[in-house]
């Protein structure tokens, strides 16, 4: 058997400049970045202005709504890059930094560790180091590898650790199992960490125009949607007009019928299926309620991504 010698590349060989044209790549291609951190990543903003200094790039985590602050490094970290971080995240209100390099330094992993073992609330930091990968002749790989990140317990503060109440640890039971099966079964979503909070939301196909989420919605109802938002409140409804034309196709091509709420009074609009249920239902009741939501949020994913962009 022959087999082939891994070489090591460094990423200036692909990405001449890290900011000329790393950061604009990686920026395209947020869901390399996503998978390995396990979130939903939308990208907001690159070279972001955060005082005098300007972030790399600016995305947002759908599955929890955090603002995240990504800082891309060629070769080894310093300690102005730290600094950086730290200016970033307060400045932007952020709830997630991600600091990629080539080199994470020992004493900077220690200071990531350090920093997401005492913040006693809202902000979490992953150290990751990139690398490019070629086996002889082939073509490069590009690897990442997280070097810290923040562990899954709870937040701690300064009178110990901070228990979920009981419904919302309920909440982020439920929404654990249907990412999980989301993830694994459907390669639905990146999202790893089920969150206690009464909704998720999940990237789409463009996610700048619309994205789908599942929730329970008030007066005991559980909702899966395709949420209509680029930021223009116009330009939703524009979209949102053009989608309700073919409603009798769309809802024949989905198998139901959907409520189409144009939100008059809100930015955003919405397209949603609706079913009866609570997340203090016993076991079994949730078993069939999160079934329900996969295999809707599954036709929505089915139906609506070339209808909306038939109307863009």
């Amino acid at each position: 058997m022959e087999l082939g010698t891994i070489q090591n590349v460094v990423l200036r060989e692909l990405w001449p400049g890290e900011a000329a044209h790393f950061t604009p790549w990686l920026a395209k291609n947020l869901d390399v970045l996503a998978d390995k951190l396990g979130m939903d990543l939308e990208l907001e903003s690159t070279e972001a202005s955060a005082g005098d200094f300007a972030a790399d790039i600016i995305a947002r985590d759908l599955s929890t709504n955090k603002l995240v602050v990504i800082e891309n490094q060629f070769g080894t970290t310093d300690h102005r890059h730290l600094g950086q971080l730290i200016t970033y995240s307060s400045v932007l209100g952020a709830g997630i930094v991600v600091w990629i390099a080539e080199t994470i330094r020992p004493e900077h992993k220690a200071a990531i560790d350090f920093l997401n073992q005492n913040l006693r609330e809202g902000l979490r930091l992953f150290a990751v180091e990139a690398s490019i990968i070629r086996i002889d002749e082939s073509k490069p790989a590009f690897v990442l590898t997280v070097i810290s990140m923040p562990t899954e317990a709870s937040i701690v503060s300064g009178e110990g650790v901070e228990k979920f109440s009981e419904t919302r640890e309920k909440y982020r039971t439920y929404f654990q199992q249907l990412i999980d099966e989301l993830r694994q079964a459907h390669k639905f979503t990146n999202a790893r960490a089920g969150q206690p909070q009464n909704w998720y939301t999940f990237s789409s196909e463009n996610s700048r125009l619309f994205k789908y989420s599942t929730s329970f919605a008030q007066g005991g109802r559980v909702r899966v949607e395709v949420y209509l938002d680029c930021g223009d409140k116009a330009k939703n409804e524009q979209l949102f007009d053009c989608l309700y034309e073919s409603k009798d196709d769309i809802e024949r091509a989905f198998g139901a019928s959907l409520s189409w709420e144009r939100l008059d009074d809100r930015r955003a609009c919405r397209i949603a299926a609706y079913r009866d249920g609570d997340i203090d239902a016993d076991s079994e009741t949730l078993a069939e309620i999160r079934k329900w939501a996969i295999d809707n949020l599954l036709r929505f994913k089915a139906v609506f991504p070339d209808r909306v962009k038939q109307c863009t």
